[in-house]
């Protein structure tokens, strides 16, 4: 029996990265994601110290808490800038459970996102259908976090910057060059994916993140991305081109 196809909007965070697991070139670059409950929690931090808790649906990184095994014992987690500390693990769990509730949330393998000015950032991918049907990379943008914040969306206080400018205080231009290549491929292959997997899909954003070796994280892709970031860039170029795809997709 195939699946009910939304028309524009797939909410859940859980079911889209099952759906991505099946893509053979973004499985690779999905993190590692489970179902929170205390002992997956529990067997994730002894894999990779850090964590994400997220909410399985939510927007603008609203409700994203890191969690921290630290060497030399005890847990941390931070929620927007306030920073909790714990003795032992019964604790942190117990804290964390006064936060999920009975709401779902995920847990994410943590990356360590390389970062301009001490702060971190990852870039948006906008991948639109053009009016010839093809899919696009129609946009590339930086969102640097706010200052003592863990998310980067612009919404949470994030700073929107050029992608170019962004890179090119880590790279090279020839490495700059690769890395917007590998973003526009990704981009562009996940949004040919979800659109066979969901035929009513006309645009995605993808969130993706780099670790210290440059390899690409696909953090997040948003089903309904918010276009008018775009328009805090000074050129408007990206922009322009975003809003008129959005406009040929009604």
């Amino acid at each position: 029996m195939r699946e009910k196809k939304p028309r524009t909007v797939l909410m859940s965070k859980w079911t889209k990265t099952k759906v991505l697991l099946g893509s053979k070139m973004a499985r690779p670059f999905i993190p590692d994601t489970r179902r929170f409950n205390k002992s997956t929690l529990r067997m994730m931090l002894n894999s990779y110290s850090m964590v994400y808790v997220k909410p399985e649906v939510g927007t603008f990184g609203n409700g994203v808490i890191r969690v921290e095994q630290i060497k030399s014992g005890g847990y941390t987690y931070q929620l927007e800038t306030k920073v909790s500390k714990f003795k032992d693990y019964d604790s942190l769990h117990s804290s964390l459970q006064q936060i999920t509730r009975k709401k779902s949330y995920l847990i994410q393998k943590g990356i360590h996102l390389v970062k301009y000015n001490k702060r971190c950032f990852d870039i948006r991918v906008m991948v639109q259908l053009s009016p010839k049907g093809k899919w696009e990379t129609t946009g590339l943008i930086g969102r640097v976090a706010h200052p003592g914040k863990i998310v980067t969306n612009y919404h949470s206080g994030g700073k929107p910057m050029d992608v170019k400018r962004l890179l090119a205080t880590h790279l090279s231009s020839s490495e700059m060059e690769k890395v917007i290549r590998t973003l526009n491929d990704l981009g562009e292959g996940t949004g040919k994916f979800l659109h066979n997997k969901y035929p009513g899909f006309r645009q995605i954003g993808l969130d993706i993140g780099f670790d210290r070796t440059w390899t690409p994280w696909i953090i997040e892709v948003n089903t309904n991305p918010d276009p008018y970031i775009f328009n805090q860039l000074t050129d408007k170029s990206m922009y322009h081109k975003v809003m008129k795809y959005k406009r040929a997709a009604k």
